[in-house]
């Protein structure tokens, strides 16, 4: 988006604020399975002309049915294991003394309940920044629930 040649003018602040509001809205009328009279009700209050609620009607339609999969009941992590390794050599036998963590996370979808499996390897870096993340976002969850 921000290399488009149409939008160099705009503050890339200002591109990015708007990106995430049509992600936002196209999210959320994916989560509610809204018609096009709640779509045109919403974007009609947002200054939108009928033109362009058409288009954006016809958008949707196409990726309906991917919002209707990906905004079914969310996934949960139920558990997590992780091992330590250790890399001495690289294939072309070159010494390399890297360690690096294997992570797992026991996915369980909503729909289905089967779990499954998600491994990642990462650096001790970037561990510690999931970890941040992950802190960040549980005391940001402890603030809303006490509003």
């Amino acid at each position: 988006i921000l290399d488009d040649a149409d939008l160099k003018d705009i503050d890339p602040t200002v591109l990015k604020h708007c990106h995430a509001a049509a992600a936002t809205c196209i999210l959320e009328a994916g989560k509610h399975k809204a018609d096009i009279s709640a779509i045109s009700t919403c974007l009609e209050d947002c200054k939108l002309d009928k033109e362009r609620i058409e288009q954006f009607w016809t958008e949707y339609q196409v990726l309906k049915p991917i919002l209707t999969y990906l905004c079914r009941t969310p996934r949960h992590i139920t558990d997590v294991s992780w091992r330590l390794e250790y890399q001495i050599k690289s294939n072309q036998l070159h010494k390399t003394y890297q360690p690096s963590y294997l992570v797992t996370l026991n996915v369980e979808s909503g729909d289905s309940g089967s779990p499954r499996d998600v491994s990642f390897s990462c650096t001790m870096e970037q561990l510690q920044d999931l970890v941040g993340k992950l802190k960040d976002a549980a005391k940001g969850l402890e603030r809303a629930s006490q509003m």
